[in-house]
């Protein structure tokens, strides 16, 4: 059980929504600073204080409050920035549901759009709140797609701040919804995890005990305001906790990673979070003339999740960064998901990372088997920490619903006062999903994640999600192994972007690898001889014969907002034929032809039912 720091606050009582929260942090502190802006991760921009975030979530809430928009729902559209956060406050200061949404970009609104459209549908949204470049950039768009057009659209730059005076408070509880956070999955139908203020607040008390947060805390984020790793721990526990936060854009940081590290180094960042690949560029691409700007020994909890977690980059990441003062104790692991608020386990402060090796073999039985062992038949899994505070956590066999044995693993489910209340006007999934209990010992409720893994020594492990395992032969083969091995293969193959996923064909499960090629590697590439390679890595390291091989230009391997390769996606337009291929090799031409022949046939088939209802 992770050991919980005793409650530091200035506050004179505790808090029973967020609005109570920046009253009295704006009343007690005024002048103190809450959030920086970098911009391009650098330039010191746009600041707030307490008594300025207070006036101008005052002013936007007092406009919202004109147009009766208590329990409606608004978008939040946004590039990264400190409008958002006064924004998101603005909603909750009107008693209106916030929902964080990814902004449009120019040179991707094919992509970008219907998402967009699917969360306004779904959540019946009234209002966006956005900026005019972005409604410019939508102008067309509000009348030509009725979602659009229904909504009443709100340029939070251009709100008078003398509003703020008008504002009533709207007297909400700790139970009243404060925000929908969108689930990022491959599904074309996103599902909004009702937040209440009482979860998001029981929360971050809970992190800042667990991720050692205290009166000299500094945070610096990048990661994105409509992520729950952006929102909850980058963006609301500083504001939580007292702490000044200094934020960036996800572009500056994918522009130069190097702007992450420094400013960490330049403004004694304390804690700062990010998921592996980040780790794993910083290791790429920072130059030796930039590691020797940095001092990283005020990094106290440098936060590992929100995707798998590769023992290698974090060995790689701490071997270069240690001249520059980074401790591998200041990595911490850790494991969760919006329909918890955020974490369920993370590795606390000062704690160093836990690896644990098992038999490869008896995982794919879904059982646990430790060995001290070095060699192909090992794999080794990263710890992601302990349970965070009085979080409960059963294994749970996910076909008979019954607690696992020590050794098996099955599916995590979660018990803890941050745990959402369901989906948003999904009755039967919310069911589902967060209110199972054990048929064996009738304890519940608790939220199936939808993620396999166990506890081994107060650690938990994850092993990956249900719905993408591979399963071939009655084997459990975990997708993001075999993506690392193809990415060893040759470096033309880009880290990170490639996708495994199993098809069934003639009544057998059989195994398609897409993986993306670099742009400037593919004119002298030989597609026929990496392709040779690729299956022969993935039958050596792990006993499979590959269906298919393709090899995609860039853009082809989708990734959701907190960088989870979408693997459905992936395998549905490897079904339709839709992916932009270099090369590609199958065991079966025809068999696959007439594969996605049926597979076309069944798409035209139910797109005509829907039409017709």
């Amino acid at each position: 059980m992770t050991q919980c720091l005793p409650q530091q606050t200035i506050l004179s009582s505790e808090p029973a929504t967020l609005v109570d929260l920046l009253r009295q942090r704006a009343l007690q502190e005024p002048d103190k600073l809450a959030y920086t802006f970098l911009i391009d991760g650098k330039v010191e921009g746009p600041k707030l204080t307490y008594a300025e975030l207070d006036l101008q979530a005052r002013a936007i809430a007092a406009l919202l409050q004109q147009h009766g928009a208590k329990g409606e729902r608004a978008l939040l559209l946004y590039p990264q920035g400190l409008e958002v956060m006064a924004a998101f406050l603005g909603c909750l200061y009107a008693g209106t549901i916030a929902i964080p949404v990814p902004p449009p970009e120019a040179n991707r609104l094919k992509r970008n759009l219907p998402r967009l459209v699917a969360i306004a549908k779904d959540a019946a949204a009234s209002f966006v709140l956005t900026t005019g470049s972005i409604l410019a950039l939508l102008d067309e768009f509000r009348e030509e797609i009725p979602e659009f057009g229904a909504m009443r659209w709100i340029d939070t730059e251009q709100v008078n701040l003398e509003l703020a005076e008008t504002w009533k408070d709207p007297e909400v509880t700790g139970d009243a919804l404060a925000y929908l956070q969108y689930t990022s999955g491959s599904t074309s139908t996103p599902k909004g995890v009702t937040i209440s203020h009482y979860n998001i607040l029981f929360h971050c008390g809970n992190l800042k005990k667990a991720c050692g947060y205290d009166s000299d805390s500094v945070t610096v984020t990048w990661m994105p305001y409509f992520h729950d790793y952006g929102l909850v721990e980058g963006l609301t526990v500083p504001l939580y906790n007292g702490h000044p936060c200094y934020v960036m854009s996800p572009f500056a940081f994918i522009k130069r990673p190097f702007h992450w590290l420094n400013a960490i180094s330049r403004y004694k960042g304390t804690h700062s979070q990010a998921p592996n690949f980040a780790y794993d560029q910083c290791v790429r691409r920072v130059t030796p003339d930039q590691l020797a700007q940095l001092d990283l020994s005020s990094w106290q909890a440098a936060g590992n999740a929100a995707e798998p977690i590769n023992p290698k980059v974090m060995e790689a990441f701490c071997e270069k960064f240690a001249p520059a003062g980074f401790k591998w104790s200041s990595f911490a692991p850790a494991y969760g998901l919006a329909e918890a608020t955020l974490l369920v386990s993370t590795t606390p402060k000062g704690e160093e990372p836990v690896f644990l090796k098992v038999d490869a073999a008896a995982l794919e039985q879904n059982r646990v088997l430790p060995t001290t062992k070095d060699d192909e038949m090992v794999r080794t899994l990263p710890g992601c920490g302990r349970l965070v505070c009085e979080t409960k956590v059963a294994i749970a066999n996910p076909e008979t619903m019954t607690e696992c044995a020590p050794d098996q693993v099955g599916e995590i489910w979660v018990s803890d006062p941050s745990v959402a209340g369901g989906y948003w006007n999904r009755t039967e999934e919310s069911e589902n999903t967060f209110r199972a209990y054990l048929k064996d010992t009738g304890e519940g409720p608790f939220l199936r994640t939808g993620d396999l893994g166990f506890i081994h020594d107060g650690q938990l492990y994850i092993g990956g999600r249900i719905k993408d395992l591979i399963i071939i032969r009655g084997t459990n083969h975990y997708p993001q192994d075999i993506e690392w091995t193809v990415q060893q293969v040759h470096p033309a193959l880009r880290p990170d972007y490639g996708a495994a996923f199993s098809v069934e064909l003639n009544g057998e499960e059989r195994l398609v690898v897409v993986q993306e090629v670099e742009r400037q590697q593919q004119q002298n590439l030989d597609c026929d001889e990496v392709i040779a390679s690729i299956r022969q890595a993935i039958a050596e390291q792990h006993e499979l014969q590959v269906y298919g091989v393709v090899l995609a230009k860039p853009g082809n391997i989708l990734k959701t907002s907190s960088g989870k390769i979408q693997r459905r996606a992936c395998k549905s337009s490897w079904l339709s034929g839709e992916l932009e291929v270099l090369a590609d090799w199958s065991e079966n031409p025809t068999l696959t032809a007439k594969y996605r022949n049926l597979q076309a046939e069944v798409n035209s088939l139910l797109k005509q039912v829907q039409t017709t209802k």
